[in-house]
C-alpha cells in the first residue's frame, strides 16, 4: 500500500512549473532520473529516445539563442509579415472544437489572470511565452529529439518516456515543465547543439525545484471526471 500511495503520489502532484529556484539539481540525480525513465515500453524494444541535459553556460547559450529567434518573431508579426520559424509538425488540430476548445482557453485565461495579463496585452504575453525559453529559470533544461525516420507509433512510445521522467522527478522532490515550444525553433535548437541532420526536435523540459513565490505556480489545473472519458462495458 505504501508503494501505491508514493507512486500515485508522484503522478497526482506532477503538474507544469513555470518558475524554478536556482539551487542546481546534482548530476547523479539527474542520471537516475533517466536511467528510471529508459524504462518506458517501446514497441519491440526500439528505445527511440534521445536527451540533451543542459545546464550552466550551455543552458544560457541556447536559450539566448531561442530567445532572439523568438523576439525577431515578434517583430515580424507587428509589421505584419511571417514568421521565419515554425514547428516541424502539427501538434494541435488545424481547427479547434469542443471540449478542447474550452479547456484550452480555460487554461491560458488563469494563468494570464494571476499574472495580470489582459486580452490585449500582447507585449506581456510575449515576454510570458518567452521564459519557456528560459527553461523558467529552472537549473536543467532537457530537449528531447527523435529520429525523423520514425513513425506515429514511436512518438507513443516517447510519451511514456517523457511520463516517466516527470514521475521519477516528482519522487525525488523536483518539479518540470514539459514544453513543446520548442518545437517551433528547431532550427536554433539544432544549430546550437549541432544536431544531426536526421534528429528531430520533439520538445523541451524544465527540470529543478519549484520557487514557490513564482505567481504562475498559483495555477492550478483541473482534470475531467473519469464518466467524461471512460467506458465501462460489461
Amino acid at each position: 500500500m505504501q508503494a501505491q500511495q508514493s507512486v500515485d503520489h508522484a503522478i497526482t502532484s506532477r503538474r507544469s512549473v513555470r518558475g524554478f529556484l536556482a539551487t542546481p539539481v546534482p548530476r547523479g540525480v539527474i542520471e537516475d532520473i533517466l536511467t528510471v525513465a529508459g524504462r518506458a515500453p517501446s514497441g519491440t524494444n526500439i528505445q527511440e529516445w534521445k536527451v540533451y541535459v543542459l545546464t550552466g553556460s550551455a543552458k544560457q547559450r541556447l536559450s539566448a539563442s531561442v530567445l532572439a529567434a523568438h523576439d525577431a518573431d515578434y517583430e515580424r508579426k507587428k509589421r505584419k509579415e511571417p514568421p521565419l520559424h515554425a514547428e516541424e509538425y502539427q501538434y494541435y488540430p488545424r481547427q479547434w472544437f469542443e471540449p478542447y476548445l474550452g479547456r484550452r482557453r480555460k487554461l491560458g485565461w488563469d494563468l494570464y489572470g494571476l499574472l495580470g495579463i489582459g486580452k490585449t496585452d500582447y507585449d506581456k504575453m510575449h515576454a510570458q511565452h518567452g521564459l519557456n525559453y528560459t527553461f523558467f529559470g529552472a537549473p536543467v533544461g532537457l530537449i528531447f529529439t527523435i529520429d525523423r525516420r520514425m513513425e506515429a507509433g514511436c512518438w507513443l512510445d516517447y510519451g511514456m518516456f517523457l511520463q516517466n521522467i516527470m514521475v521519477a522527478a516528482r519522487g525525488r522532490g523536483l518539479d518540470t515543465c514539459p514544453q513543446q515550444a520548442f518545437a517551433t525553433y528547431h532550427q536554433v535548437v539544432g544549430a546550437a547543439l549541432a544536431l544531426p541532420e536526421n534528429e528531430q526536435v520533439l520538445c523541451g523540459m524544465s527540470l529543478g525545484y519549484e520557487d514557490p513565490a513564482a505567481v504562475a505556480n498559483q495555477l492550478r489545473t483541473e482534470r475531467a471526471a473519469l464518466s467524461e472519458f471512460a467506458v465501462f462495458r460489461d
